[in-house]
């Protein structure tokens, strides 16, 4: 089987990705973006995908819902959770005072904010597609003043050495990821439910009317986020995450309502929770 995840050889996700198949059974292929990871499965070019759709510091990943939401038929079919530990990695001779410049991804930036001003009075910053792909520069490069932010995984793949370990500004800094297809998962008693509620005409209480379709069954949701439309100014859609399965009567009957009441409903998924 071919799976598609955001390269290169390292990242979180390829780390995501070994904690439910095997490398040595399936075939791992990086993509350099997550739009390319999800088109590709869209294409049958791969036959499954990974890719992040929430962190628990920096929230949802945009490029991730837009792309579910407005180009993309996939189902969800698992969702993955992954501590993640983010180091400044470096040149083996290296030292803290040596770095002048930082490479990773925005992301990883952001979580690191407060950490990277306690290490460093002066520094640049410049972005890579992944923490990975930061790495392999780095690892690229004969420069000491030059480190990634990364796991330890890329560090020990590209020749590199960890130089601070755990730089997070938060300890409970995690990701989750999703594996995508085009098959609908049976249940497994330990379930959740994805769809996407296209509300068209905004008007007092739309999302009242919405909930009330989960407040009356007794139907527990995980999350609910609001992405824009693309279309008009303060125009929104709603992704819903819930617990139970499709095939659940009182998810099925919730479901069904919301269709009566809005203009489109997509179903993402049903798939096993991660534990």
């Amino acid at each position: 089987m071919k799976i598609g995840y955001l390269g290169p050889q390292g990242t979180y996700t390829e780390e995501a990705l070994i904690k439910v198949y095997s490398p040595e059974k399936h075939e791992f292929i990086p993509f350099t973006t997550v739009s390319d990871v999800i088109e590709a499965v869209d294409k049958g070019e791969v036959d499954k995908g990974i890719v992040p759709i929430e962190n628990s510091i920096e929230g949802s990943v945009s490029e991730t819902l837009d792309h579910l939401a407005f180009e993309s038929e996939v189902l969800i079919e698992r969702e993955v959770l992954l501590p993640i530990h983010h180091h400044l990695i470096g040149h083996k001779e290296a030292t803290v005072a040596d770095i002048k410049k930082i490479i990773s991804h925005p992301q990883a930036f952001a979580q690191c904010r407060k950490s990277l001003r306690r290490l460093f009075r002066e520094f640049e910053l410049e972005p890579a597609f992944s923490t990975a792909d930061a790495v392999r520069i780095v690892a690229n490069l004969n420069d000491k003043g030059v480190a990634a932010i990364g796991n330890a995984f890329a560090a020990m793949i590209y020749g590199l050495e960890v130089l601070v370990k755990d730089i997070s500004d938060y300890e409970d800094n995690t990701t989750r990821f999703i594996i995508i297809g085009k098959e609908e998962q049976p249940p497994t008693g330990y379930d959740k439910t994805s769809i996407i509620c296209f509300i068209g005409d905004d008007r007092p209480g739309k999302l009242l009317e919405i909930l009330q379709e989960f407040s009356y069954r007794y139907i527990n949701l995980t999350k609910i986020t609001s992405r824009p439309t693309k279309k008009k100014f303060g125009e929104y859609l709603f992704f819903i995450d819930m617990e139970g399965h499709i095939e659940e009567n009182h998810i099925k009957a919730a479901l069904a309502c919301l269709k009566c009441k809005l203009p489109k409903v997509k179903f993402l998924g049903s798939y096993r929770r991660s534990l």
